[in-house]
């Protein structure tokens, strides 16, 4: 049986917390950002905007995306900081290769491409969108109405 000293108790406990806290926010930032994307394709639907599934799909990946990494960064934080045997370690690797596969695949299915693929431009230069446009678009303003605002 292995003793520990109240400090590392103390120690191990306050990064058990932390790790929890992170996984926590990295549910609600999965749960908060499926609500988001339902809200506004709601919105877009009452429109009748167009695209509205593929934005929506772009916003619910953005969130499960962005939960994965904090679910991840939790993970990695309970098993180097607290505890870093070899088991752990190897456990740690297999989550962290499962959740990092399911983050590539969720970035193709997102974009259309493999994250260290370099977007390509294939419209003529004019017709390429400006980043005020594109954000115009993400909420559903027309190209035509953005730019008369």
């Amino acid at each position: 049986m292995i003793r520990t000293t109240g400090s590392e108790t103390i120690y191990n406990d306050v990064i058990e917390k932390i790790g929890t806290t992170i996984d926590a926010a990295g549910v609600v930032m999965i749960v908060a950002g499926a609500v988001i994307a339902f809200v506004v394709a709601t919105v877009w639907l009452s429109r009748r905007d167009s695209y509205v599934y593929r934005r929506f799909r772009h916003q619910l990946g953005q969130a499960i995306l962005l939960g994965l990494e904090l679910l991840v960064a939790g993970d990695i934080v309970r098993t180097v900081a607290a505890s870093p045997g070899l088991t752990s370690v190897a456990i740690l690797a297999a989550i962290v290769l499962i959740r990092t596969f399911l983050s590539f695949s969720l970035e193709v299915e997102i974009t259309g491409r493999w994250p260290w693929q370099k977007r390509e431009i294939t419209a003529p230069l004019d017709q390429v969108p400006t980043i005020a446009e594109r954000d115009c678009l993400m909420i559903g303003i027309t190209r035509s109405c953005c730019n008369s605002l």
